[in-house]
């Protein structure tokens, strides 16, 4: 069997975080399962970046010709829609097109 190898990462934090994570039992596993929580949520296309590059623009208003973005009535989540979906599903939802 193969061991992983593990690598250590350190960081700086304040002291109001360094108070906060004092009397957290086991920090590392703390600290890991908030990275992985924190990567599962990442926007896919920019991951987590926060903007795209240009590549990805041209990607993404060839994608919106088909799809739009649009609020759930119900839960009030932003989530992509196929416009043909859209079609069949007509005043259930609320189209909010951003780009």
């Amino acid at each position: 069997m193969s061991e992983k190898k593990q690598e250590i990462i350190t960081f700086k934090v304040d002291g109001a975080l360094w108070e906060a994570l004092r009397s957290i039992p086991n920090r590392s596993e703390f600290i890991r399962g908030a990275i992985l929580t924190a990567l599962e949520g990442a926007c896919p296309l920019c991951q987590g970046a926060g903007t795209i590059s240009v590549a990805q623009r041209k990607h993404w208003e060839s994608f919106t010709k088909t799809h739009a973005i649009e609020e759930c009535d119900d839960c009030h989540a932003i989530h992509l829609v196929c416009s043909e979906q859209r079609k069949g599903a007509r005043g259930k939802k609320t189209a909010r097109r951003r780009q």
